[in-house]
């Protein structure tokens, strides 16, 4: 399979996604475990937003790849100015620790490296 095969890109993209949820799940119970439900909390919502954030950009690279139509840049940047609010609005109304929505926004990365290990370990050549 040719690494530049689209269905090797969806292949790795449903794996990060799945990676993302199972980190976000594990790093939530452990939370909870350890410093409470009200960090829990603060890492799950944190999570959450990092999962929509590797969708939205998802949706992103399918709009700018061969056969879509014309997209605003301003849609684009309206998203993140909203994206940025509710983040503000979630952290400050429901009183979250501001440390465990910030780790739970690394899910996203910690599961691309995840999935390079993968890659690296069971790749095909």
């Amino acid at each position: 399979m040719a690494r530049s095969d689209p269905d090797f890109y969806s292949q790795v993209t449903g794996r990060i996604s799945l990676i993302i949820l199972i980190l976000g799940g594990i790093g939530t119970a452990a939370a909870a475990a350890v410093k409470g439900i009200h960090i829990a909390f603060g890492f799950l919502i944190g999570a959450a937003l990092s999962y929509l954030s590797f969708w939205r950009w998802r949706q992103v690279v399918s709009a700018i790849g061969p056969g879509s139509g014309k997209k605003s840049p301003w849609m684009f940047i309206l998203r993140i100015l909203a994206l940025g609010i509710a983040a503000y609005v979630i952290i400050k109304f429901l009183d979250l620790n501001v440390g465990a929505v910030l780790a739970g926004l690394l899910v996203s990365a910690a599961s691309v490296i995840v999935e390079l290990i993968y890659e690296l370990i069971y790749a095909r050549t």
